[in-house]
């Protein structure tokens, strides 16, 4: 895992002395593989303590939001130069968990 990566739970890392942000606990009934996320990170001490793209200061909701706007692939590469395909995939990713994690109520039509 890398520094600084944490689940996709908001709430589930904390910092630790020496620095880096740590798992708090592992989810109940979760394979914690499917909520490893190494591109993720979220440090208290940076952006609030928001998810953001390999500690860049780049959030996950920014490129998610872009997808969701109809910017492509290449668009978002060209307008953040330092993300990569892998790292919009990633928050694509860590965006389906955050929703799975939730029931979010629907309004009846």
């Amino acid at each position: 895992m890398a520094i600084g990566a944490c689940y996709f739970r908001p709430g589930a890392c904390r910092s630790t002395a020496s620095g880096p942000t740590i798992p708090a606990r592992p989810m109940r009934g979760r394979r914690i593989l499917s909520m490893m996320f190494t591109l993720i990170t979220v440090n208290p001490a940076q952006m609030g303590g928001v998810p953001c793209i390999r500690g860049l200061r780049i959030p996950v909701a920014t490129v998610v939001g872009l997808v969701a706007d109809g910017m492509t692939q290449a668009e978002i590469l060209k307008a953040y130069p330092d993300l990569t395909a892998a790292d919009i995939r990633e928050a694509l990713k860590y965006a389906a968990e955050a929703v799975r994690e939730r029931e979010i109520p629907l309004a009846a039509r």
